[in-house]
């Protein structure tokens, strides 16, 4: 038993060393300290629960942050994977896909990507209740590991990484005042052509 335990406390060592953390059990710390977080619904689930997971990660989570992360599309599907002979359970798979962006200074947009979590439950036609309790369940087992794929794709974000994807921001959007102003002055430069006078009779 002595031998189990310590065999148990040594994996669980172990694993933490390698920066391992079992689902619900913690968070890691993440190299961008600061961060604002918005969507277009406001005080939506997802968007709550995600600025929750990295403010326990130790991301100051506010309006003024260098940094912007916008959420900007979250979409369900479901669709019907299996039937029974009488067609009275059902597997379904439920999808969520979530959009994003991160924006920089000057509210430029610096990279977009989406999440994607699945997840398959049974319908019961005998048993209504129990299938949507059953559904509501999936539904918040997948928004966590939702919060949970942003966040690691968060992690893997590092403030140099940032400051580079700034810079090219930046330089598309020199180049794009560049080509405006250009083309502005050289529409300001070209002769306008005189309205065609017709003699009078």
């Amino acid at each position: 038993m002595i031998k189990r335990n310590l065999l148990v406390v040594g994996l669980a060592v172990m694993l933490s060393a390698c920066g391992f953390q079992l689902r619900g059990t913690g968070t890691s710390e993440m190299s961008v300290k600061e961060m604002d977080v918005s969507a277009r619904n406001a005080y939506g689930p997802t968007v709550i629960q995600l600025r929750e997971v990295l403010e326990r990660s130790g991301v100051n989570v506010h309006a003024g942050a260098p940094y912007r992360l916008v959420l900007t599309n979250e979409q369900e599907r479901q669709r019907a994977v299996t039937y029974n002979s009488g067609n009275r359970t059902a597997e379904f798979e439920l999808t969520t896909e979530l959009d994003y962006s991160i924006h920089g200074l000057n509210n430029l947009e610096l990279t977009s990507d989406k999440v994607e979590v699945r997840k398959v439950y049974v319908r019961d036609a005998s048993n209504i209740t129990g299938s949507e309790q059953d559904a509501k369940r999936a539904r918040d087992e997948m928004r966590r590991d939702l919060v949970n794929a942003m966040v690691v794709r968060l992690q893997n974000l590092t403030p140099a990484q940032l400051d580079e994807l700034q810079r090219k921001a930046d330089e598309r959007a020199k180049a794009e005042a560049d080509a405006l102003e250009a083309a502005r002055r050289q529409q300001a430069e070209t002769p306008q052509q005189s309205p065609l006078e017709v003699p009078g009779n």
